[in-house]
């Protein structure tokens, strides 16, 4: 292959100016004559010097043939090998190319110049760097660093005088493309006898095979090595040590160099030398491989190589140790079992607070813990010490591997305190990882700051069953939701900026604005040709618009009563749930009422939790539509023109966030839609990469919000048919306390006192609200074709008489398991029941099923999901809900999938029924739709999209002590 094609073929890599790339135009140098007496001397700042020492002998009496390889040649049979380990690669992975980059300073010489013909004889790729010969250390180093981070690079090969290989470019060196075994760490593996992941010097492999080839067997024989510093001086030691020889190191100067060369069956010449030795030095039928070009021949000495063929051959293993250092790395994107080291548990009694808890354990470095579940070092994004983004190409390099087993946890209409799903969730993954040493993920959504300050505090799940540090995770985390009100404002001041403009400007000055003429040149921007298509212009010259369609294509004419799309922030703030805008003088009148969401009710939230790419998420923020025109058409974000911002603001947002639990086994955090409004699940994407990386055998567990009638519900008709994939098992997580209320018991309030009721024990309210609501749960997850584990989580007030009562009903109830949890209080070991019930009910055979066909009549899908989950007689469509479901049919979006938007408290819209109750009629008042998400989403009564604070809110207790920043009062 000749260079000019390799250059075409890497062309992305960068040459500064004042460097060049080399052809190959130079001849080697011609061997030196012989002569009577040896004068030893070493070119001082030769390039090549470093790493690739020049060997410069005679055959003798021998021939050489110029191409080297005569039969039974060691080159011959490196390059042999070579070539079949290089078909067999291509064969594999036909569009790898193992590629060589050579630094060099200066010309190229003979010694390059056979490094490239050995490359092109094996079909290696080759790259050359050629930076001025006084390069400094800073040019070799940026070089380095640039050729570490590109993964097309499998081998570097640095050319340089001895004096540039300096302690900081060879640490800069990475050690896996370092195909001369020059560093540290590629040197000390060759001592301690590792040579798995490392590699051997080419010069002192290639020595080697010239001392078996002269006197095999080599055992007992006596090597003497002459001058010479560094790691190949060091490397060659080792390794003729290993062949049995006995090797000695010498300096020039040393008053015993004619005793020692006397002695020596073979002398090895290195480095810097500079006197002249007489023949007589050297005892008859000695072996001598000088490692210098400038050394004259010895006369009665056997030389066992020309200058050529040690060449030759050291730069054979040089291109060998490339293809080797290719396969390795494809190998190293292959799936990798997990290594995972849980960390120990220690539980008090009694349990103390959850902070105390999470500060008490102190958690494995994020990278540390991201290689023992076979994430790669480039797939890692650290955010500190303790969390870290994990990139999306992790995806393309398990493409093959198998997903594991698929697990969601939902719950049974929980009491206004919660039923503690999360807290199951992790001490479900823990007992898998920590203690079944089943690989299992933990996938959960970023919790909102507003309940965190607001009165339900942090998702970080609790007591031993936690995901570590509790504060990083309720905090800011890696920014995502931040991201998300950066984008959805950027929409939001969008909509009211184009208003403003297209009420106060003409036709011709819009276009000039928004199309601007550029050094005289007037052009439309991407996302402008994009809207001109849609409108159906199939033009490109913003001259050759009608005066008509330049008016079509600059005005919107948004409709402000029309408008659905809200400001959002991260805040519980009940007095921005309405507000005005545009009061302001300079917006010219342009007055309107609207209003704030918090934050993770904005669409853009579940977009990023649907999205199964970064192309997808960039279509779906597109499709999202703000409003209507007054001709009553819908108004989309790419309209608007913004679709691309949106994408750029989120393209950190949609890599999920790896942490861990207590105990050190893995956790996405990922995502966080509301559970009413929108889906409630955790990210698709998490799920997916957890998914490759547990492997066949292993486990995900993921969580819905609220009740199994919402947040299940959804998950299996909105996740599970964006995503493709299906659940294995749901485990149902019901509280004796829950079961109490929907089997009669007293209203539950937060914040007040528990009544007696659900303090002392009572079987009769027990069997109630199993009977009731957790027979109906259990039935409403057999519509999806999906075994059923309850997970009773045991609080301390629960009898042994309750417990086993519950878990009884439960499985005459159709339950394949019902399983006490005691992961608050033990952590992992607390749920081994639980999780040995989930590994049995994974390996049964399942029948999953859709509840309804996505090509049914909006009202009809509706009605089959009131009915058949809520157990609602049937639905009552308001008439601006036929109006709105009309006007969708007429889009087209009658296609998508409905994500309904009620009370969690109860089955039915009415929060105070309790149990299962039956008889009503299911009242739609109206009828919206997130085109981005993807879902048609039915309003029963009213939903607060906004939390407001209560009397007091958790931040009374939220403090920092500024000496040691440690935080206290998160729960």
């Amino acid at each position: 292959m000749k260079l000019s094609v390799i250059r075409r073929a890497c062309g992305s890599l960068r040459i500064h100016p004042g460097s060049r790339v080399s052809g190959l135009s130079h001849r080697c140098p011609p061997v030196a004559p012989a002569g009577r007496r040896s004068t030893l001397r070493a070119a001082s700042g030769s390039t090549g010097g470093g790493t690739s020492p020049k060997v410069a002998v005679n055959f003798g009496k021998k021939s050489w043939r110029g191409d080297g390889f005569e039969s039974n040649s060691p080159l011959k049979e490196v390059v042999q090998s070579t070539k079949e380990a290089m078909v067999a690669l291509q064969r594999s992975h036909p569009s790898i190319q193992p590629l060589l980059a050579i630094i060099q300073a200066g010309e190229d010489d003979s010694l390059l110049e056979i490094n490239k013909k050995m490359a092109g004889k094996i079909g290696l790729n080759v790259t050359q760097i050629c930076l001025a010969e006084e390069c400094s250390e800073d040019e070799i180093v940026e070089e380095l660093l640039k050729l570490n981070e590109d993964p097309r690079v499998h081998g570097v090969y640095l050319h340089l005088p001895q004096a540039s290989l300096t302690s900081r470019v060879l640490d800069t060196l990475k050690p896996e493309k370092d195909i001369d075994g020059i560093t540290d760490l590629n040197v000390g593996r060759l001592a301690r006898g590792d040579l798995s992941k490392g590699f051997l010097s080419p010069t002192a492999s290639a020595v080697l095979d010239l001392l078996v080839k002269h006197d095999a067997p080599l055992e007992g024989k006596n090597a003497l090595l002459v001058g010479g510093e560094g790691p190949v001086a060091l490397a060659l030691q080792c390794l003729i040590e290993k062949s049995g020889m006995v090797a000695v190191k010498i300096n020039w100067s040393s008053t015993s160099l004619q005793r020692q060369l006397m002695q020596a069956d073979a002398v090895v010449l290195l480095g810097t030398g500079n006197m002249d030795v007489p023949s007589t030095w050297f005892r008859p039928g000695t072996a001598i491989i000088r490692c210098e070009p400038n050394m004259e021949p010895v006369e009665h000495a056997t030389e066992i190589s020309s200058k050529f063929e040690l060449w030759y051959l050291t730069a054979a293993y040089r291109t060998q140790n490339v293809v080797h250092s290719c396969c390795r790395w494809i190998q190293e994107k292959q799936y990798r079992p997990w290594l995972l080291r849980s960390l120990k548990l220690q539980p008090l009694t009694p349990v103390p607070s959850d902070i105390e808890i999470s500060r008490a354990q102190i958690p494995k470095p994020v990278n540390q813990l991201a290689e023992e579940v076979g994430l790669l070092p480039e797939e890692l994004e650290a955010y500190g010490r303790n969390k870290a983004k994990v990139r999306l190409s992790l995806l393309d390099r398990l493409h093959t591997q198998p997903d594991g087993k698929y697990v969601l946890v939902a719950g049974i209409t929980p009491t206004p305190l919660g039923e503690g799903k999360s807290t199951v969730t992790i001490g479900l993954v823990q007992a898998l990882s920590a203690h079944l040493k089943l690989n299992s993920f933990a996938c959960l959504r970023q919790p909102s700051q507003g309940p965190t300050f607001g009165v339900k505090g942090g998702a970080a799940g609790g007591g031993y069953a936690q995901v570590i540090p509790m504060e990083e995770f309720n905090l800011h985390l890696t920014g995502d939701i931040h991201a998300i009100t950066a984008a959805n404002n950027l929409v939001a001041a969008a909509i009211d900026a184009r208003m403003l403009h297209e009420a106060t400007q003409s036709d011709k000055a819009l276009f000039n604005r928004l199309v601007p003429s550029v050094n005289g040149v007037r052009r439309f921007s991407p996302i402008q040709i994009s809207r001109l298509r849609r409108l159906g212009f199939n033009k490109t010259d913003p001259a050759s618009l009608t005066p008509q369609e330049v008016s079509t294509f600059v005005r919107l004419d948004l409709d402000p009563s029309t408008i659905t799309w809200q400001r959002v922030v991260d805040t519980n703030d009940r007095f921005l749930r309405k507000i005005t805008v545009g009061q302001a003088s300079t917006e010219k009148g342009q007055i309107r009422e609207t209003g704030f969401d918090i934050a993770v009710a904005s669409e853009i939230m579940a977009i990023l939790a649907l999205a199964d790419s970064l192309e997808d998420m960039r279509n779906r923020l597109a499709r999202m539509v703000v409003g209507t025109s007054r001709a009553g058409q819908p108004v989309t974000t790419e309209d608007l023109g913004v679709s691309g911002a949106l994408t750029v603001l989120m393209k950190d947002a949609i890599k999920p966030t790896l942490m861990q639990t207590l105990e050190g086994t893995p956790v996405f955090v990922h995502a966080g839609p509301f559970a009413n409004i929108a889906h409630g699940n955790s990210s698709v994407l998490a799920d997916k990469l957890a998914l490759k990386l547990v492997g066949r055998d292993g486990f995900v567990v993921t969580e819905a919000g609220f009740g199994a009638d919402i947040g299940m519900e959804k998950f299996f008709n909105i996740k599970c048919r964006a995503s493709g994939l299906r659940p294995n098992v749901v485990v149902l997580v019901a509280t004796v306390r829950a079961l109490k209320m929907h089997g009669g018991g007293p209203n539950v309030s937060a914040g007040a006192p528990l009544p007696k009721e659900y303090i002392d024990e009572n079987l009769s309210l027990v069997a109630g609200g199993c009977h009731s609501n957790l027979r109906k749960q259990i039935q409403i997850a057999h519509l999806f074709g999906v075994p059923v584990v309850v997970a009773l989580n045991v609080f301390k007030t629960d009898t042994q008489a309750e417990i086993e009562h519950v878990c009884q009903i439960a499985k005459e109830c159709g339950a394949s398991d019902a399983v006490p949890c005691h992961h608050w209080a033990q952590g992992g070991r607390g749920s081994l029941e639980l999780a040995q019930a989930v590994n049995e009910a994974a390996n049964r055979p399942g029948n999953f099923q859709f509840l309804y066909d996505i090509e049914m009549p909006i009202a009809e899908k509706i009605r089959t999901i009131a009915q058949k989950v809520y157990g609602a007689d049937d639905i009552e469509l308001s008439p601006t809900a036929k109006d709105k479901i009309d006007y969708y049919n007429q889009q087209g979006y009658g296609l998508l999938p409905i994500c309904m938007a009620k009370t969690h408290l109860s089955l039915s819209h009415m929060p105070d029924k309790k149990g299962a109750p039956t008889g009503f009629v299911l009242p739609i008042r109206d009828v919206r739709a997130s085109i981005g998400a993807g879902f048609i989403y039915p309003l029963v009564g009213t939903m607060s999209t906004m939390p407001g604070l209560p009397t007091r809110p958790c931040f009374y207790d939220i403090d920092l002590d500024p000496v040691t920043e440690e935080i206290t009062g998160l729960f």
